[in-house]
């Protein structure tokens, strides 16, 4: 397979990982653009980064690039990823890939129409664990599916600067966490929830720092999902069936769930892939889409995470500034 050059727009945690995981191939990125141009330079020589771009723009028509990561904040994702597909680049861009679904689905045409691979960087579509665990749900020996329950809490000092409650970095609980429970509802419910609703407590700020969530679908698969910004709890899944049930901790990097067979109380665990290596496959998946080997972006599941967010914000009248 060709060796595809990449480029990270934004600097940030996520882009050291996305260098360090490149290096774990004996490969380094081949260029950096930041919004802080000095924050790109210093990147660069941390990383041995071939090309720094002056300005962010000059990375979309660069005719050496192959694929863009974009890690900037989530407001700032929907004009980086249109000018970027539209010059013909495959993007790959952190969650949450948008602010609505409306922005989502036009990104989606316009990939389309310039035959470029677009997809979002979440995690679960792409650890090794997720992909071990639907080969065990497929085969049928769990029986159909009943019930999944989610949690994810962090506790966050409250600070309205903070991205995390600032409206004006589109902050909140549900775009930058419960987007990844959301998204291992939909790896494994059959068909998207068609029935939504939800409670939410709102921050000073105006933003979601706490939410509770119901889903079902037609098939009568439910989900409940707590999301918390100002209480921990833990990250954890569990996915309920006929014959059995799957208990999932750390679950937006999980290598390892627990199966408990309920016929005899016996369990098995299931161990694939290493959390330090979430961007790697992340990396190796975008690669095979684009060589044209596999796709499994899940480009699809996105849009209907993103749906299904949209809807919920809808309920809460919330809209950040970019939405106005």
């Amino acid at each position: 397979m060709k060796e595809y050059r990449w480029a990270t727009l934004g600097c940030g945690e996520i882009a050291k990982q996305l260098a360090e995981n490149m290096k774990k191939q004996g490969r380094t990125l081949y260029g950096v653009g930041n919004r802080t141009h000095e924050k790109a330079v210093s990147f660069a020589k941390t990383y041995g980064v071939t090309k720094v771009y002056d300005r962010v723009q000059d990375m979309f028509v660069d005719e050496d690039l192959d694929i863009i990561y974009i890690s900037t904040p989530h407001n700032t994702h929907i004009p980086y990823i249109k000018e970027a597909l539209r010059n013909g680049k495959h993007v790959l861009c952190e969650k949450s890939v948008t602010l609505n679904s409306a922005e989502l689905d036009e990104a989606v045409q316009i990939a389309r129409d310039n035959r470029v691979v677009f997809g979002e960087a979440m995690t679960i579509y792409h650890m090794p664990l997720y992909k071990k665990l639907r080969e065990i749900v497929r085969s049928g020996r769990l029986g159909p599916l009943r019930l999944i329950q989610m949690n994810f809490g962090s506790y966050k000092e409250y600070d309205e600067k903070n991205r995390f409650f600032n409206r004006n970095l589109a902050g909140g609980a549900l775009l930058d966490i419960g987007v990844y429970a959301i998204s291992f509802v939909r790896w494994f419910m059959t068909e998207a929830p068609d029935q939504i609703t939800s409670q939410v407590k709102f921050a000073p700020t105006g933003v979601d720092e706490q939410a509770g969530i119901l889903l079902m679908n037609e098939c009568q698969e439910m989900a409940s999902i707590s999301l918390s910004l100002r209480a921990k709890q833990p990250k954890r899944g569990m996915v309920a069936f006929d014959k059995g049930y799957i208990e999932i901790y750390e679950y937006p990097r999980a290598h390892q769930a627990v199966i408990t067979y309920t016929e005899d109380n016996s369990r098995e665990v299931i161990e694939e892939g290493n959390t330090d290596d979430a961007l790697l496959y992340e990396i190796l998946d975008m690669e095979r889409a684009v060589s044209g080997e596999a796709d499994e972006m899940h480009l699809e599941y996105s849009q209907d995470v993103m749906r299904i967010m949209t809807k919920i914000r809808n309920d809460w009248d919330l809209k950040y500034p970019e939405e106005v």
